[in-house]
């Protein structure tokens, strides 16, 4: 379905074309400008720093639960 005046599709969850198209573009232009590598570095200090300890048990917890959270 699209709306006349506007020209953009109105179809919504699992069909918003409209969202999925500005989230990849977003996407695209994190990992261009470093964005990956930024947050690789900001994790690493994290785990290095007084929060590892939380941060390696929450991991260790969501890890038993699988990825659905099942247990």
């Amino acid at each position: 379905m699209t709306d006349n005046k506007t020209g953009t599709s109105q179809i919504q969850g699992e069909g918003n074309y409209d969202a999925a198209r500005k989230f990849d573009a977003e996407e695209q232009a994190f990992v261009k400008k470093g964005g990956v590598e930024q947050k690789a570095r900001e994790a690493e200090e994290a785990l290095d720093g007084p929060e590892g300890a939380d941060l390696e048990k929450a991991r260790k917890e969501a890890g038993e639960r699988g990825h659905m959270g099942e247990r």
